[in-house]
């Protein structure tokens, strides 16, 4: 058995594992990993460096910041404040949709959901209306904004690291509108889908509630997250962990400081524990066994079936890459397929002589969306339904197929069209 099919068995049997053994993921990678290494298709002088650290380091400390934001309550003012601007339930929900859209252009989809559902169900409570469409619609409206910024999600911050791309790369790209215009041109395009699913929601809405913000530091570090991760874009020949330094530093300094202020290390301690190590090592296990299956030839060898099956059409490729994107990534994680197709789409784009980010962003952007077709295709969905059954509300796969089927097509289609008219 030659390398290359060992390793295309063994990349296989991982996957499979990941999808059974969903709570294991980062054992399974790590295994994966190591499985690599002992059978020689790995080098073990290879495997360190083949980790992303400054991926890492951002995610880390991205998510230490997120975490003391969220304690600060300030999305929760920010919500009453939205509300009070919008004159019905209808209205409502398409608010609270797009503004857990443009928190999660900043924030882990998860955490967005955290943050904005228990407002959502509040409103529903108040007014006496279902809460399962609103959180369904806060959800999947999270899901699609995470592919807006550098840090708005795991697979942003993987685009980033692989095609070398900064904060400011995402708004203004190579002399055009970066992938963020897309983005926000399909969360537009659900806006009519939403007023048309909710039209009978018609009741006013009163909000009267004002959360008091005695805290605004986590907010300021935030922000300032952002402004410094705009002004090191300004230097292309920065250190390669430039931003993952930045994320982690303003991360230890906000922990740092509510530990002081408290006088307790209890805020230190939740901070800490809500860092997801079990993502960062299923990255480490991911990032060592795809560098495997590229020293192996696989990455290679699937771009040529590719190019062989879509022939010299650009156009038909592309259609075929963010179709099997949407597909798959509504019943996988999408974190492992950006990951393992990342070199792949830019392996094809080199075989058909043109510039690999047509096909790299169109995977990025259906990708996130294709989640939003079932109930488990992504983790905020996942987070939204948690929250509805802790609060007593069954939620089928008919509710959440009602919204979130038409409001990924619609989405997609204009997302991905928006790529193509610039980077085709």
């Amino acid at each position: 058995m030659n390398q290359m099919t060992l390793a295309i068995m063994l990349f296989a049997a991982m996957y499979i594992l990941l999808l059974v053994f969903s709570e294991k993921r980062w054992i399974t990678a790590l295994c994966a990993a190591a499985v690599f290494m002992i059978t020689g298709i790995l080098p073990v002088s290879a495997a360190l460096p083949a980790v992303n650290w400054n991926v890492l380091l951002m995610l880390a400390g991205t998510m230490m910041t997120v975490e003391l934001f969220i304690e600060s309550r300030m999305p929760v003012r920010m919500s009453e404040q939205l509300l009070k601007i919008t004159p019905n339930v209808k209205w409502a929900i398409v608010a609270l949709s797009l503004f857990s859209g443009l928190i999660s252009a900043f924030v882990d989809n998860v955490a967005t959901v955290l943050m904005v559902a228990p407002v959502g169900l509040a409103v529903a409570e108040k007014l006496d209306t279902n809460p399962i469409p609103v959180i369904i619609s806060i959800a999947v409206s999270s899901n699609l904004q995470g592919a807006a910024t550098l840090v708005g999600d795991t697979t942003s911050i993987l685009l980033g690291s692989y095609a070398n791309m900064s904060f400011n790369d995402f708004f203004w790209f190579l002399g055009r509108p970066g992938i963020c215009f897309a983005v926000e041109a399909g969360a537009l395009a659900t806006v009519p889908v939403l007023l048309y699913l909710f039209r009978n929601e018609n009741t006013r809405v009163e909000s009267k509630d004002v959360t008091e913000v005695e805290d605004r530091v986590p907010t300021v570090l935030l922000l300032l997250t952002i402004v410094l991760l705009i002004a090191a874009s300004q230097f292309p020949e920065k250190p390669e962990l430039t931003n993952g330094i930045i994320c982690m530093t303003l991360g230890v300094i906000g922990t740092i400081y509510e530990g002081f202020k408290a006088r307790s290390m209890i805020v230190v301690r939740n901070v800490l524990t809500s860092v997801d190590y079990k993502t960062l090592l299923l990255l480490c296990g991911l990032f060592m066994v795809i560098e495997g299956i590229t020293q192996a030839g696989v990455i290679d060898a699937v771009a040529a079936a590719f190019v062989s099956f879509g022939g010299s059409s650009v156009l038909l490729m592309y259609i075929m890459i963010v179709g099997v994107s949407v597909l798959l990534s509504a019943f996988i994680d999408n974190i492992p397929y950006v990951a393992t197709m990342l070199p792949v789409v830019t392996g094809i784009a080199a075989l058909m002589g043109i510039s690999p980010y047509l096909f790299d962003f169109g995977l990025l952007i259906d990708v996130t969306l294709g989640g939003n077709i079932t109930p488990v295709g992504a983790s905020a969905n996942i987070a939204g339904i948690g929250i509805l059954q802790n609060n007593g509300y069954k939620v089928s796969t008919k509710d959440f197929i009602r919204i979130g089927v038409p409001f990924t097509l619609i989405a997609a289609m204009v997302g991905a069209l928006v790529i193509w008219v610039f980077y085709a």
